[in-house]
């Protein structure tokens, strides 16, 4: 991971892009974090780990509900399978 200044970003945005390509680049405004530039695919897999923890998350919940439990046939004959 790389980090840069706002400033230097906008010199050499080029050159951001690039890197961004192999690392994430952290860009900095008066020595504070503002943005992270990634490549699509870094965001791609990133995108994609959330959404798994996401359904993790909500598969649990739904476990830990209380109720009776419906049957497969019954599921599958009320969504006309």
């Amino acid at each position: 991971m790389s980090t840069i200044s706002a400033s230097d970003a906008r010199k050499s945005f080029a050159a951001v892009i690039e890197t961004a390509q192999h690392e994430a680049v952290i860009v900095e405004r008066h020595g504070e974090a503002q943005a992270v530039v990634l490549s699509p695919a870094e965001y791609d897999r990133l995108m994609d780990a959330a959404e798994e923890s996401e359904d993790v998350r909500a598969f649990d919940s739904a476990m830990a509900e209380e109720g009776p439990n419906i049957p497969w046939e019954q599921v599958k004959n009320d969504l006309g399978w």
